[in-house]
C-alpha cells in the first residue's frame, strides 16, 4: 500500500492515512482511500490483463466530455467524474497501471436490488438527459463516434476455429456445446454492421453499460459512474439495456418527453444486443488466454463464460 500512498501524494498532493481495498469489477481494482477529512475512490487497471488497453484507450477523450456535463448540463452531481493531477491530467500512469481519483460516492451500488420507482424516474431522467447532446458538444468526438465496425470479431473466429488453441480443456468443451449459435450470430451481427453502415442515423452521446452495478444511490441522488464506453451513437446502444424491463413503457413515457416521436430502430437494437453478447463472451475467452489467473479466478472467469452462453436469447 506504500506504494499508492506515494502515488496519491506526489500526483494529488494528498497525504492519506488509509487505503482500504474495495471489491472492484472485472476489469479494475478499487480503493477507499481518505485523508482523515475526505474520502477518495481511486480506480486501479492494472497492465497486466488483456481488457485494459480497450479500457483506458479514450480516457482523454471521455473525462473531459463528462466534467463538461456535469458541470454544464441537468446531469450534474448525477455523474462521476475524476480529480484531477496536480498537472492537470485525467489520470496517472506508471509501469503496472493506469489510475482515476474519484471523490468517494458515500452510498450503495444498486447490484442485484430493483430499482424503486423514485428510482426509476431518476434513471430515466438521467438516459433522456445525456440523450439530449450529440456531436455538437464542444470537443472533438473522433474517436467515440459509432462507425458499426467490430474490431473483436475477427480474433474471436479466428480462436474459436484454432486446432492448437491454448484454452483449457473445460473452456474448450463448453464453447462447442454452443458454437453454432455462436456462429449463427456472428454471421448476424456482421450482416447487421453492413447494413447499419449505409444507413443513416441519428447519433447521440450514449453511456453503453446501463446495467445496475454501474448505478449508485447517495443519499437523495442517483449516480451513473464508469463512463469508459461512452459513446456518440444510436440511442439503441443504451436502451438495449432497458428494452426487457419491466418498467420499460414507464421509462419511454419519461424519454419521449424529452424525445418527442422516438422510435427503436430494430436492427440498430439487434447489433447491439448480439455485439454485447459477443464481446462479453470474447472478454471472458480473453482472460483465459492472456491473464495470470489463479484457481479461484479461473473458476469464477468460467461460471461468467458459462452464465453468458446459456444465457444467449436471440
Amino acid at each position: 500500500m506504500n506504494k499508492i500512498k506515494n502515488i496519491i501524494k506526489n500526483q494529488y498532493g494528498i497525504n492519506c492515512i488509509s487505503i482500504i481495498e474495495q471489491i472492484g469489477g472485472w476489469s479494475a481494482l478499487a480503493y477507499k482511500v481518505t485523508d482523515g477529512v475526505n474520502n477518495y475512490f481511486l480506480k486501479v487497471y492494472e497492465k497486466s490483463r488483456a481488457s485494459t488497453p480497450k479500457l483506458t484507450a479514450l480516457i482523454e477523450k471521455y473525462i473531459p466530455i463528462t466534467i463538461w456535463l456535469n458541470d454544464n448540463t441537468d446531469l450534474s452531481e448525477k455523474i462521476s467524474v475524476p480529480l484531477l493531477t496536480k498537472e492537470g491530467k485525467f489520470k496517472f500512469e506508471d509501469c503496472e497501471g493506469i489510475y482515476l481519483l474519484y471523490e468517494y460516492i458515500d452510498g450503495e451500488t444498486i447490484g442485484n436490488k430493483e430499482l424503486s420507482k423514485k428510482q426509476i424516474y431518476e434513471f430515466s431522467k438521467i438516459v433522456s438527459v445525456l440523450h439530449c447532446y450529440n456531436d455538437e458538444i464542444p470537443f472533438n468526438t473522433e474517436g467515440i463516434k459509432e462507425n458499426f465496425d467490430i474490431p473483436f470479431l475477427s480474433n474471436l473466429r479466428e480462436e474459436l476455429k484454432r486446432e492448437n488453441s491454448t484454452l483449457p480443456k473445460e473452456v474448450k468443451e463448453l464453447i462447442n456445446i454452443h458454437i453454432k449459435f455462436i456462429n449463427y450470430l456472428m454471421d448476424t451481427l456482421e450482416n447487421l454492421s453492413v447494413y447499419l453502415k449505409r444507413e443513416s442515423m441519428k447519433m447521440v452521446l450514449c453511456h453503453t453499460d446501463l446495467h445496475y452495478w454501474n448505478l449508485m444511490q447517495s443519499n437523495e441522488e442517483l449516480v451513473l459512474i464508469d463512463w469508459e464506453g461512452l459513446k456518440i451513437a444510436p440511442p439503441e446502444a443504451d436502451l438495449m439495456f432497458l428494452i426487457d424491463k419491466p418498467y420499460y413503457n414507464l421509462f419511454i413515457d419519461i424519454y419521449c418527453k424529452y424525445h418527442k416521436n422516438f422510435e427503436i430502430n430494430e436492427k440498430a437494437l439487434e447489433f447491439y444486443k448480439i455485439k454485447r453478447k459477443l464481446e462479453d463472451i470474447w472478454e471472458f475467452i480473453e482472460q483465459f488466454l492472456f491473464d495470470n489467473q489463479n484457481e479461484h479466478s479461473m473458476m469464477e472467469n468460467f461460471s461468467y463464460l458459462k452464465r453468458e452462453l446459456e444465457d444467449i436469447k436471440f
